[in-house]
């Protein structure tokens, strides 16, 4: 991996995986609710169901069939598909907006804050997420996540992997792309930023979808900047002691 990143003045990261363990807050959510109603399911596999359908949300928008929508919205419509699937009924809209909002209530993993506090102390950090901003702001309430600033797709309507979404930070920020570097779990999202000029980190998430058949990536592609195993490892690799 190319490794000089003396000219990278900012990270930005994806969010979900990333920064935080989507799967098992929201089977823990749901789960609670299920366990109230006295409905008993398997609550992992409609966690993954749920995250499957805003991603199928957002590639109906690349595809063109579909104007763009917030990820609450694509939430809220697969929410609405699941429930009566999964032998949930009777939620009144305040119960059912709630458990929506089970994605702006997701825990970090355990390294995110304090990793992400030793990176501020020498970059800009701020997320670079599909997520609406209302959304990333509360989960940064409520997990303690120390972003100095919040970057979204809905600042230009629209989802990454579209160049428009990954230059917005540069553009916003007033830097190169280059000075930039995208931070993901996720090779795929690294691999779109590294072709618009940004700098890349990997950090590994082996747990992300737990052991079903979707596998997280294990280690960093070839040719991304910084491969780490943890964001406090990303901060020493960055020069970071601490």
């Amino acid at each position: 991996m190319a490794n000089d990143t003396s000219h990278v003045k900012a990270l930005v990261f994806d969010v979900f995986g990333t920064v935080v363990d989507w799967r098992t807050s929201i089977t823990r959510e749901i789960s609670a609710v299920g366990s109230r109603l006295g409905v008993d399911a398997d609550w992992q596999a409609f966690a993954d169901r749920w995250r499957a359908g805003y991603s199928d949300g957002m590639q109906e928008f690349r595809d063109g069939e579909r104007e763009w929508r917030t990820a609450d919205q694509m939430h809220r419509e697969r929410l609405d598909i699941l429930l009566p699937e999964f032998g949930i009924t009777g939620l009144s809209e305040e119960e059912t907006d709630q458990l929506n909002r089970a994605w702006h209530r997701l825990d970090p993993w355990p390294d995110s804050v304090e990793g992400l506090t030793m990176l501020k102390s020498k970059f800009i950090i701020g997320t670079l997420s599909n997520g609406n901003i209302g959304l990333l702001v509360n989960m940064a309430k409520y997990g303690g996540l120390p972003w100095d600033v919040i970057f979204s797709g809905d600042l230009v309507n629209s989802y990454k992997p579209d160049p428009k979404v990954y230059l917005s930070t540069a553009n916003l920020l007033n830097l190169e792309p280059h000075e930039v570097m995208m931070t993901a779990a996720h090779n795929g999202d690294l691999l779109s930023a590294q072709k618009y000029g940004l700098a890349t980190a990997f950090v590994a998430r082996p747990t992300e979808y737990g052991t079903g058949e979707r596998k997280a990536d294990l280690e960093a592609a070839p040719g991304i900047n910084v491969g780490a195993t943890s964001f406090i490892d990303l901060a020493h690799k960055l020069g970071i002691e601490g």
